[in-house]
């Protein structure tokens, strides 16, 4: 499965590399900001997308939006810290498939992936 990663933590961007690759998967993409996301989608046309809230220039709920505006069948994982429910849950309703509380397992980002490939 081919991945965006969207993180404005280059260390948690790593991390997630390093879990995805180790699983079987390629990380197709890195994006910093949620503006950069829409467009990294755009030009790489990812599988799936693991999507940070908080981010500078657009936040992850805006990124989600506009990703799924260009594909309704966007495959979008959130992975948020704690205290995020309210904007999580705006997220599952607007798209996103799935969400992953930091500071995260590795089994458990893999759960969700290898979950959203069968679908």
């Amino acid at each position: 499965m081919r991945i965006l990663i969207v993180d404005d933590s280059k260390f948690v961007r790593q991390i997630l590399i390093n879990i995805l690759e180790t699983g079987g998967h390629t990380v197709c993409g890195e994006a910093v900001t949620g503006a950069e996301a829409v467009a990294k989608y755009t030009e790489l046309k990812p599988d799936l997308v693991t999507m940070d809230v908080i981010m500078p220039d657009m936040s992850g709920v805006d990124a989600v939006k506009e990703i799924k505006k260009i594909d309704s069948s966007a495959k979008i994982v959130v992975i948020s810290a704690m205290g995020q429910q309210p904007v999580v849950a705006e997220l599952l309703k607007e798209g996103a498939l799935d969400y992953i509380v930091k500071p995260f397992q590795p089994a458990r980002v893999l759960e969700s992936i290898d979950k959203l490939i069968d679908k």
